[in-house]
């Protein structure tokens, strides 16, 4: 597939504190692109925005809120004449077993990941109408196999996924693209944060390789570029992803025999397993549902 130069272009990421969202928006901004930052965490944005190479701007916004979302789109279109690429990025995780797990996290994370995704999109497309532009979903290997102890995030991501190919046919004749993109365990925040509890720690370990190990960002983020620069249709950021496609329709009967196993392993160490959202991003959510000023 062709790809498009990023010079000029307005590119507006989610999630841009940190992990993904920061390093995608700095490769963005280094190719020429003109980058909107939106999040929860002003002080972070605006250190990231600081950074970047060429003209940028941030927002803080909790992806959620469809007014807050809405005017987001309407400044960013003010301030930069237009809208060319939206990366729905952010996102938040927790762990843990379903009956145990805390409902308010498990909600936000279905709230944030799959709701904050919808209204992201639901903000910006007109102006992506406008431009033709590309809108691109950042899923998980977690859309393509299910996985014990992490229902809400598997939940959101599956969802997501469905969600953007829908969206994607209803608007390609307006010229607008949509793609989705593929992360494994990815040397991030949240990943690190998820591995501080032990027993999630080491049933992530336990895994068949290469689904067992945690990759390295900068290459991650360098696919993903790849693929906007493409406007593809799928990105994958790490190379065996794609070979998971074929074979997708089998892993729940997989996972469903091999999980029950680890489970009864792991069982008597379940209760301490922590319940809510993991990471720095997570933190920074919680703050925010709390009304505590990030």
């Amino acid at each position: 597939m062709t790809k498009v130069s990023l010079e000029g272009q307005v590119a507006v990421v989610t999630g841009a504190a940190r992990g993904v969202g920061e390093l995608l928006a700095r490769k963005l901004s280094a190719r020429g692109a003109k980058v909107a930052l939106v999040g929860l965490e002003p002080d972070a944005l605006k250190q990231v925005s600081d950074r970047l190479h060429g003209e940028s701007g941030f927002w803080h916004a909790d992806v959620t809120d469809h007014e807050a979302m809405a005017q987001v789109a309407t400044e960013v279109k003010a301030r930069f004449g237009k809208v060319d690429i939206v990366v729905a990025n952010a996102g938040v995780a927790n762990g843990g077993p379903f009956a145990e797990s805390d409902p308010v996290a498990w909600r936000r994370v279905i709230e944030v990941n799959l709701i904050g995704s919808a209204v992201t999109a639901r903000a910006f497309l007109p102006v992506l109408m406008e431009s033709r532009g590309y809108l691109l979903q950042i899923a998980s290997l977690a859309a393509i196999t299910p996985a014990p102890m992490m229902t809400a995030y598997c939940a959101s991501k599956s969802g997501v996924e469905a969600y953007a190919h829908s969206l994607r046919a209803e608007v390609a004749h307006k010229g607008v693209r949509v793609g989705v993109g593929y992360l494994s365990w990815t040397d991030t925040d949240m990943v690190r944060g998820a591995d501080q509890d032990e027993v999630m720690r080491e049933l992530r370990q336990r895994l068949p390789w290469p689904s067992n190990k945690t990759y390295p960002l900068g290459p991650a983020v360098d696919r993903i570029v790849a693929g906007i620069e493409r406007r593809s249709g799928h990105v994958y950021a790490q190379w065996w992803l794609r070979g998971m496609q074929g074979v997708r329709g089998y892993l729940p009967g997989i996972i469903g025999a091999v999980g029950q196993r680890e489970m009864r392993r792991f069982e008597p160490r379940l209760k301490g397993v922590s319940t809510g959202l993991v990471g720095a991003g997570g933190a920074a959510d919680e703050q925010r549902q709390q009304g505590i000023s990030p």
